[in-house]
């Protein structure tokens, strides 16, 4: 038999069998970038999502020039605003207000925006089905009719087939559970969404508010998006009754309280931990489900934005593997491209969290006096560099970051040293 009738009647095999090229599970940025990078490719893709597209996302939605650098070609952000100030405060405290000529960053809501991924991803060729619910995934047993193919069981028993699967289902990742995935940091995110009169808007035009906050590694966040405010705390889990409290306080000291949210939110942030999987057999993961976001400020959305193109442009190679061995190196290929990008990434950011837990005063002061510091923070937003490569190309300031993080504790806001 000629290759070429070969290749003919796998083809025709798999259309009686339904087994798909790629199955992304989770339709956030993550999973629809995935998505998008393997149709590009080619390949017939099936992108599952739980819930009904849109659907609300507790994120601040900020996009950074690293998420911006990721979009599919001839994407149109849904800016809500244009970020062009940045006012910094310490537990309500020393505010101080940097501006910018350009552009630092924009906002969006993630309804808009992730709808809008989806779109490009199925122009691209993808399949999107919503309101379905992954069980489980499956790479050995009745399930599955060869080696070749991985079996994703959804809710009501329907099994679905693919030559390799991109695990995107969110920070309580079923796709996670089976890879193994582990975590190393869990923090508590609450946000609200507070509608607000053009007058108080137009205070906020253009302009976000970082607070450091009375736990050691929290901050609040203040975005504006047009008629509403995206006012949200995040600190370790564990602190929730403090978060809590904290949200309530940074939304009384900004004289929000009297306006009513339309959106109560919170959310579980997890980091991975260093030697966590990010793939098993013919099934990577990506995005929250992988634990991939910056320790120190929990940036998500770009992280999810490169691992999710990644893992796409992965999965083909890994539906593509003709036996296990050639699967394995695939996927190892993928892990590597992780680790050698967002990894260095979040070892730097892992780094400044825990100095910042130790000195947040030391942050605010570096920000608001420093103008080299806050041309740092400035690059980073617009994408110019990033934490990993401003720390490779100054070694002066890893020296600082170790010098740092062996100094006293600096005492919590309101506390009295002796």
């Amino acid at each position: 038999m000629s290759s070429e009738n070969s290749s003919a009647d796998d083809t025709s095999a798999d259309d009686v069998q339904r087994v798909w090229d790629v199955v992304v599970v989770g339709a956030g940025p993550a999973g629809a970038s995935a998505a998008y990078a393997a149709a590009v490719a080619g390949r017939r893709v099936l992108l599952l999502e739980k819930a009904e597209l849109p659907r609300y996302k507790t994120c601040g939605g900020g996009i950074i020039g690293p998420s911006r650098d990721c979009l599919p070609p001839g994407f149109e952000l849904p800016l809500r605003d244009r970020v062009h100030a940045v006012t910094f405060s310490h537990n309500g405290r020393f505010s101080r207000t940097r501006r910018a000529k350009h552009m630092l960053f924009g906002l969006i809501n993630r309804p808009e925006f992730d709808q809008q991924l989806v779109e490009h991803a199925q122009k691209a060729g993808a399949e999107l089905r919503t309101g379905v619910t992954v069980q489980r995934v499956e790479q050995h047993g009745s399930s599955v009719p060869d080696r070749r193919t991985v079996a994703v069981v959804l809710q009501g028993g329907e099994t679905v087939l693919a030559r390799a699967v991109v695990g995107a289902d969110g920070s309580a990742s079923r796709i996670g559970a089976h890879v193994g995935v582990k975590l190393d940091q869990v923090d508590l995110g609450l946000e609200a969404e507070i509608p607000v009169p053009e007058t108080v808007a137009e205070d906020w035009k253009g302009r976000v508010l970082i607070d450091w906050g009375p736990m050691p590694g929290s901050y609040g966040w203040v975005f504006p998006k047009g008629d509403t405010l995206t006012v949200g705390v995040i600190s370790a889990r564990g602190e929730g009754a403090a978060t809590k409290r904290y949200l309530e306080e940074f939304i009384g000291r900004l004289g929000l309280a009297g306006f009513e949210p339309s959106i109560s939110s919170g959310h579980l942030t997890r980091c991975r931990a260093d030697d966590s999987p990010l793939s098993r057999g013919r099934v990577v993961v990506c995005g929250d489900a992988a634990g991939l976001l910056e320790p120190w400020t929990r940036e998500g959305i770009s992280f999810a934005l490169r691992s999710g193109r990644l893992a796409g442009e992965w999965a083909v190679r890994i539906a593509e593997a003709h036996d296990a061995v050639d699967a394995r190196r695939q996927a190892l290929n993928y892990a590597f491209a992780i680790k050698a990008g967002l990894g260095v990434e979040m070892a730097v950011g892992k780094s400044m969290l825990t100095v910042f837990e130790r000195r947040p005063g030391l942050f605010h002061a570096a920000l608001t006096g420093f103008r080299p510091a806050w041309k740092a923070f400035a690059d980073i937003t617009r994408g110019a560099t990033s934490l990993g490569e401003l720390v490779r190309s100054h070694p002066f300031a890893q020296r600082a970051l170790t010098a740092l993080d062996r100094r006293p504790v600096e005492p919590a806001a309101g506390e009295v040293t002796g």
